[in-house]
């Protein structure tokens, strides 16, 4: 008895992760200065979508980023009968988070466009100094 109980604990983890749900966010992103090797806190993002017919963009959120430097709820899933497809853009406001370390910087924000074509979810990160950025599609 002892043996089957022990069997069906150690199978308890397993079975989390074949309830795999699906997130309950579209897109999130995350911010690393690796000017000092740390993630960036406080850096306000905004989010926006461009709307072909106006030919403008539409703010969509405003967040800033945790201690960890990430926004992980950018555009939410629930209640979405259809994936929230289009062209976005990211705007990254670093300016105010160089001054805060008393650091000049070269871009006092960082825009970033791209295209989300279906349900999947994005992460959009940047790493950051206050001289240069690199972007990616992370997952």
């Amino acid at each position: 008895m002892k043996i089957l109980l022990f069997c069906l604990f150690s199978l308890l983890p397993l079975w989390g992760l074949a309830q795999q749900t699906p997130p309950a966010y579209q897109l999130s992103t995350h911010v690393l200065d690796i000017s000092r090797g740390i993630p960036a806190p406080g850096v306000t993002v905004r989010l926006e979508k461009y709307d072909a017919a106006q030919k403008s963009w539409h703010a969509v959120a405003e967040q800033k980023t945790d201690a960890a430097g990430r926004i992980g709820d950018f555009l939410p899933t629930a209640g979405q009968k259809t994936p929230q497809t289009g062209m976005y853009k990211l705007t990254f406001l670093t300016q105010p988070y160089f001054a805060a370390q008393q650091q000049a910087s070269f871009y006092p924000y960082i825009e970033v466009v791209f295209e989300l074509k279906d349900g999947a979810h994005y992460h959009v990160p940047i790493t950051l100094s206050a001289f240069g950025y690199t972007t990616y599609r992370g997952s």
